[in-house]
C-alpha cells in the first residue's frame, strides 16, 4: 500500500476544501423541466450492454431529424455525476443528448466491476454513435461527443478512428495514459512507475488465484491532515451530497475505486498519439484557469490539427467544472456543437 500511497502523492497538486461546498451553482442532479429523459441500452462491439439516459428536449418533432451529442462521464464516476448535468442543459438547447456508462462502470455491462479497459471505453462511444444513427430523430451526419475528465481521453481515443464524430469537445480532460505514467507535471520517476506496475502486476496474480479485488482510491474515503489538497477537489464532490452516487445494484459500492490489478491498461494508453488526423473535424477543450489537469488540454491543443480552441474559464478548478453551473460555458458549449453540426 505503500506504493499506492506514494503514486496518489505525486498525482495531486493543491486546493482546498473541507466539506460540500455548493458554491457558484453547484448542481450536480439538475433535473430540467424541460426535456424528457429516457433509459436505453445496446451493445457495443464486444456485445457488453452499454447503459445510457437519452435526453430529448420537450416539444421536438420526431419526424425531423436533429443533431445529437454523446457525452462521457470522469474516470471511475458514472453518468449520474456530471455528465447527466451536462446532457439536460445542452438538450435544452435544441440537441438529443445521451449520457452513456462507460463498460465496467454504473448500469453498464462488465465484470468485474470498476476495470480499467480505455480501448472498450472509447468503443463505447462508438457504440453510442450507432445508436444514435438508428434513431429516426436523428440526423447520422450531425453527432458530435463530449468527454468529461478521462472520458475527454477516451472520446479522443475514439474519435480518431470514428468520423461520424462530427465535432469533438472535452472538458477537464485528464490524460488517463499520461497521469498514470508520469503524474501530474511529469512528478513520477521511472523507478516509482516500475514500483507501481510491480504492484499491480503482483495484485494481478492474487486475484488470479482467487483472492480480494484491490483498488486504487482514485477518491478517499475520508479526510484526515495528510489529506493532499486535490484529494479534498474530489472529496467534496464524490464523497458528499454535492455528487456522491451510488450505482444502481452496487448496494454500498462507491465510485472512483478503479481496479489497482488492471493499471497497466492506463499504462500503455496513449490518446494523444496521431490526434492531429482528427483535422478538419473540430475539437474544442475547455479547462478551468486554476485546474490542476490544465496541462493535458493544453498539451492536446498544441498537438491537434485545425479548427481547433482552447477555452480557459476564469476562476475554475478541475472539479469545478463538473456541476458548478455558474463557471461552466455551456453557452461555449452550446455554440460550438451548433455550429459544426449545423
Amino acid at each position: 500500500m505503500k506504493v499506492f500511497t506514494l503514486l496518489l502523492g505525486l498525482l495531486i497538486s493543491s486546493f482546498a476544501a473541507t466539506g460540500a461546498d455548493m458554491s457558484n451553482g453547484a448542481d450536480n442532479f439538475y433535473q430540467s423541466d424541460r426535456v424528457t429523459r429516457q433509459k436505453v441500452t445496446f451493445k457495443n462491439q464486444y456485445q457488453m450492454k452499454v447503459v445510457g439516459n437519452l435526453f430529448i428536449p420537450k416539444g421536438m418533432k420526431q419526424n425531423v431529424q436533429h443533431p445529437a451529442i454523446v457525452i462521457g462521464h470522469p474516470m471511475g464516476a458514472v453518468k449520474e455525476q456530471s455528465s447527466n448535468l451536462y446532457a439536460q442543459k445542452l438538450a435544452e438547447q435544441g440537441f438529443v443528448t445521451l449520457a452513456i456508462d462507460l463498460s465496467f462502470w454504473g448500469e453498464s455491462d462488465g465484470k468485474p466491476g470498476h476495470l480499467i479497459s480505455p480501448e472498450i471505453y472509447a468503443d463505447d462511444f462508438s457504440a453510442a454513435v450507432d445508436y444514435l444513427s438508428t434513431q429516426p430523430y436523428v440526423d447520422p451526419q450531425r453527432i458530435g461527443a463530449l468527454g468529461i475528465c478521462g472520458s475527454g481521453s477516451f472520446v479522443i481515443s475514439a474519435a480518431k478512428i470514428d468520423p461520424r464524430m462530427k465535432a469533438i469537445a472535452t472538458v477537464s480532460m485528464y490524460d488517463m495514459g499520461s497521469v498514470f505514467r508520469h503524474g501530474l507535471n511529469h512528478s513520477v520517476t521511472p523507478e516509482q512507475r516500475k514500483a507501481f506496475i510491480k504492484s499491480a502486476t503482483e495484485q494481478r496474480l492474487v486475484e488470479f488465484k482467487g483472492g480480494d479485488i484491490a483498488y486504487i482510491p482514485g477518491t478517499v474515503n475520508k479526510l484526515d491532515d495528510s489529506t493532499s489538497a486535490v484529494q479534498r477537489e474530489f472529496f467534496d464532490f464524490y464523497r458528499t451530497p454535492r455528487g456522491g452516487y451510488t450505482p444502481q445494484g452496487e448496494k454500498e459500492e462507491l465510485t472512483t475505486k478503479p481496479m489497482l490489478s488492471s493499471i497497466g491498461k492506463f499504462m500503455n494508453f496513449y490518446p494523444f498519439n496521431d490526434i492531429e488526423t482528427i483535422s478538419p473535424r473540430p475539437m474544442l477543450f475547455i479547462t478551468g484557469d486554476q485546474a490542476h489537469s490544465k496541462e493535458f488540454s493544453e498539451d492536446a491543443y498544441k498537438r491537434a490539427g485545425q479548427p481547433k480552441e482552447l477555452y480557459i474559464v476564469p476562476g475554475a478548478g478541475h472539479v469545478d467544472l463538473y456541476d458548478r453551473t455558474d463557471l461552466i460555458p455551456f453557452a461555449k458549449l452550446a455554440s460550438f456543437f451548433k455550429t459544426h453540426l449545423s
